[in-house]
């Protein structure tokens, strides 16, 4: 905008000075031309009441006064030559005394003898100011020349100089005044258009695969904007189909990895049974008096290790297939005051905002979601601790009951949050990692939710939606 605003000045005052230069011409050439029409109306007139024989010698003596008079009423110098150049009598009476008359020259008089009209304009330039010289015949009653009239005229411009320097005064007050506006537009303008690619861009640059990305939503952008808006949410979708795919794969990929770390923590008690097996084998005797310790010590052992491979083969068990869902109706508040009846900490508080809140659910699963998070809880705050808290509330909000368990723990750092979920991630020196994976499953399972907000060294909360479902 502001380089067509200076581009456009630029080119109205060219064009003006242009226009009023060529105004100036025109002006001036039409009164040249009154005034030579005018004055050769008047030498016509002379020419018709003299009493002289029209001839060409006799031209000096027939406008021997009348020349003046003709200067004095045009307010022009009047000159009169002969046929062939030379001049006969002029306005100026300096010509009277000059030794040199001026003549034509023999250019401007081939010029005027070959013109049809038999009128010529010559143009020239005396101290920087335009000069014009009008070349008429004289003709007699008869229509024979007698002379050539010759009309200089000298153009005056300082009255259109003026009027372009008071144009141009004018002019360059009223642009100033519209640039500024550019300006202030242009800003404007360009803050509108900048503002819509600032928010795709800031969009552009909080796009993740490892989450859901918004898509962005302005009502007033323009053609071009929101079709690159549509492109960003064609991508997003895109991409959200991509995190899909990826995610399977991920999944897959844990799976893999599960097995493995099953596989091995399996192997690690077998190695022990069988040397067992084989050292007391090697070493059975039947007749020694220790032989019923030996088989004391022997049984615990592989007990013991039966044990760990059980354990081992549970936590994979529940987090693969979860038992089929025993959905009953029951009272949410009362389920989860119940399950918390287990933990002994004395600053675990519990509080519902009602008193009773009616859900399909299944009740074991519920209590298994409320354990693990609440253990959870627990363990995320440090033994040194002076003030421990774990506050668990139950409400009900838009047709779901929900569960917040709330800790001022150690929190969880940025990077951690976005595995928290992952089957096999853990931040503890022992477990699986499975817990908070088996109660996602879960809670998926009846189409709920679970969120978390956590700060470092403040705490956080989870919080369970479960859809109320009474049928």
């Amino acid at each position: 905008m502001i380089f067509l605003t200076l581009i456009a000045s630029v080119l109205i005052a060219t064009v003006s000075i242009y226009q009023f230069r060529k105004e100036a011409r025109e002006y001036h050439q039409d009164r040249l031309e009154r005034k030579e029409t005018a004055i050769a109306e008047h030498i016509n007139y002379v020419l018709q009441t003299t009493t002289y024989p029209l001839t060409t010698e006799n031209v000096p003596l027939i406008f021997k006064e009348k020349i003046f008079e003709l200067a004095d009423i045009h307010s022009m110098e009047i000159n009169i030559f002969d046929l062939k150049g030379k001049l006969l009598i002029s306005s100026k009476a300096i010509f009277k005394i000059d030794k040199d008359k001026p003549k034509i020259n023999e250019a401007t008089l081939k010029i005027l003898q070959a013109s049809l009209e038999k009128r010529y304009i010559e143009f020239s330039t005396i101290d920087g100011q335009p000069f014009r010289s009008s070349y008429t015949y004289l003709k007699d009653t008869k229509f024979k020349p007698l002379g050539i009239l010759n009309l200089p005229y000298e153009e005056d411009t300082a009255f259109y100089d003026n009027e372009v320097q008071n144009f141009l005064i004018r002019f360059g007050q009223v642009y100033a005044f519209m640039f500024l506006i550019s300006i202030v537009l242009s800003y404007f303008l360009s803050s509108y258009i900048t503002k819509s690619l600032k928010i795709i861009s800031d969009k552009m640059q909080e796009t993740q695969l490892d989450q859901r990305n918004e898509k962005i939503v302005i009502e007033d952008g323009s053609r071009e904007i929101n079709l690159l808006i549509k492109s960003y949410n064609s991508m997003v979708d895109k991409l959200e189909e991509s995190a899909t795919i990826l995610a399977q794969s991920e999944r897959e990929q844990a799976w893999r990895e599960m097995a493995k770390q099953v596989a091995h923590e399996i192997k690690n008690p077998l190695t022990p049974m069988r040397l067992t097996v084989q050292s007391f084998q090697r070493k059975f005797d039947a007749n020694d008096e220790n032989i019923t310790k030996k088989l004391d010590d022997y049984t615990k052992t592989i007990l013991q290790q039966i044990d760990t491979m059980s354990s081992v083969a549970n936590a994979f068990s529940n987090f693969a297939s979860m038992p089929a869902q025993q959905n009953e109706t029951l009272n949410v508040v009362n389920v989860v005051q119940m399950a918390l009846e287990i933990f002994n900490e004395d600053y675990i508080q519990f509080s519902a905002l009602e008193d009773e809140i009616i859900a399909k659910l299944d009740k074991t699963q519920l209590i298994r979601v409320i354990t693990n998070l609440v253990k959870n809880a627990i363990q995320a705050i440090p033994e040194e601790q002076e003030k421990k808290s774990v506050f668990v509330t139950v409400f009900r909000e838009d047709n779901q009951v929900k569960i917040a368990v709330k800790d001022n723990g150690k929190g969880i750092s940025e990077e951690n949050a976005i595995r928290i979920f992952e089957p096999k991630f853990t931040t503890k020196s022992s477990g699986m990692g499975l817990g908070l994976a088996i109660i996602k499953n879960i809670i998926e399972n009846y189409n709920g939710t679970i969120t978390f907000e956590s700060e470092l060294n403040i705490g956080t909360e989870f919080l369970v939606s479960f859809p109320i479902n009474k049928q």
